[in-house]
């Protein structure tokens, strides 16, 4: 296990079975640009718990991390291994990056799968649902 402390990759690779899927959820959605459907994903993920299984090699497309991020890159890198040490999962560097690809597809195959995401109000709608059922205080 690395020492390092873990930081984004450069470059997340996705299957091509992802590719297809976020076409599908493109067009679906109305959502124009890849990485936000992504980023959509990972919460999704995330907001399941869980570790997912590893995904096949990424064959299908590639995104920039910085593409993938934007200007919240931290933010998401923070939410990925939060999720990790919430789901007792080791958070090196090799381990974060085949979780935000395990994260990522699992997410777009969730979101792909669920009937309710007919647009990009439903994907709104879901967020909002999730958040209601979060313990506060």
């Amino acid at each position: 296990m690395s020492t390092r402390p873990a930081t984004p990759p450069e470059t997340l690779r996705l299957p091509e079975q992802t590719k297809e899927q976020l076409t599908t959820l493109k067009r679906r959605t109305g959502v124009k640009h890849w990485n936000t459907l992504c980023r959509w994903g990972l919460c999704r993920s995330l907001a399941a718990g869980g570790t997912p299984a590893e995904p096949p090699p990424g064959d299908g497309v590639e995104i920039a991390w910085k593409v993938f991020a934007g200007p919240a890159g931290d933010l998401w890198w923070a939410l990925l291994l939060a999720g990790l040490v919430r789901d007792g999962q080791p958070a090196d560097p090799e381990a974060a990056h085949t979780a935000l690809r395990a994260h990522v597809v699992r997410g777009v195959s969730y979101l792909v799968g669920d009937p309710e995401v007919a647009d990009v109000t439903s994907l709104a709608r879901l967020a909002l649902a999730a958040t209601s059922h979060t313990p506060t205080g």
